[in-house]
């Protein structure tokens, strides 16, 4: 009974490895996160405000943006995380990323928005 609870533990934890996710990995989310970001602001750029009148046509802006909107969110986390493991340790290290996230948030708004 042992010898099969020892091969069945051994199974178990050779199925359960971590796995290292591809190098490529990070590069390769971030671009699919700004290209759904990018074309959820050329829809909503397309869009005529005379449109708001009829509620059928309502349903690709709004899915416009909260796409864009979820899309643009997962961004900036990803870059947070990415620069909060390059980034010194503490409170000043905290500080420093959620520094440069409200700033990313706001730079990449004014893109989105052309510079208004």
């Amino acid at each position: 009974m042992s010898e099969a609870a020892t091969g069945f533990e051994g199974l178990l934890r050779e199925a359960l490895a971590p796995v290292e996710p591809p190098a490529d990995l990070v590069e390769r989310l971030e671009g699919a996160l700004t290209s759904i970001t990018e074309m959820a602001a050329d829809e909503l750029e397309a869009w005529e405000l005379s449109a708001m009148r009829d509620p059928r046509n309502w349903a690709r802006p709004a899915a416009a943006v909260v796409l864009g909107g979820g899309a643009g969110v997962a961004l900036v986390l990803l870059r947070a995380r990415r620069r909060a493991s390059s980034s010194p340790a503490g409170l000043a290290g905290i500080r420093q990323v959620a520094e440069r996230a409200v700033a990313d948030l706001e730079r990449e708004t004014r893109k989105l928005l052309g510079e208004r």
